[in-house]
């Protein structure tokens, strides 16, 4: 498992969420890339994260909570087994989707409020700070951009705050899909990052079976 940290301390993720709690959009150093944040329970902020990307506000986005507490506490019901399986991947450069019984966080998650996706970041020092949706700071279908000087001149000119830490490693995370272990399904790996298949398989053997 990757050890990288986001670059971010208390003050910066408090600067951060005090944007996205007043409705701004923030760029941010995420996981690999650079990303933009919003309040995913803001109907105007997560749609004016979905314009400025030019994207479908239909597609879903992961949102991400700084501590694995809360994200676990954010799928109660989903079953012993997701927990456990989050337990064994966060916090790290892996993006989780997890069912969603409480229907969670419903206007991040386009058509499908059923699947919640998740994402808690490896921080130098744990964080009580609200969550917040995450996206890649890029147009829609565009490459993700490693550096600020990546991101296109009027995403970054719309952001309430920019945050920038340098250049980051340019590899996304990996995806992990956890649904199938409520049903007894297993998991599968969706997308294949920063963390590779083999690893994801030995930090989740014993839990379940990949798909």
């Amino acid at each position: 498992m990757s050890t990288e940290q986001l670059p971010l301390d208390p003050a910066a993720i408090t600067a951060l969420t005090a944007e996205t709690t007043r409705g701004g959009v923030v760029l941010f150093p995420a996981e690999g890339v650079y990303g933009l944040a919003a309040d995913p329970n803001d109907p105007d902020a997560v749609r004016a994260l979905a314009t400025l990307k030019g994207r479908d506000p239909r597609k879903p986005s992961a949102v991400l909570h700084w501590t694995l507490d809360a994200a676990l506490a954010a799928v109660d019901g989903a079953g012993e087994d997701v927990l456990h399986a989050m337990r064994c991947l966060l916090p790290g450069p892996v993006g989780v989707l997890v069912p969603n019984p409480a229907r969670r966080y419903a206007l991040a998650l386009g058509d499908d409020p059923t699947t919640l996706g998740l994402r808690v970041p490896l921080l130098a020092a744990a964080v009580d700070a609200p969550a917040v949706v995450q996206t890649s700071a890029n147009r829609a279908g565009g490459p993700d951009p490693a550096q600020i000087e990546d991101v296109p001149d009027d995403i970054r000119d719309a952001c309430a705050l920019v945050l920038d830490r340098g250049r980051r490693s340019g590899r996304p995370s990996t995806i992990v899909d956890l649904r199938g272990l409520a049903t007894g399904d297993g998991w599968s790996v969706v997308r294949e990052g920063a963390v590779p298949r083999a690893e994801i398989g030995r930090l989740l053997d014993g839990t379940g079976a990949p798909r």
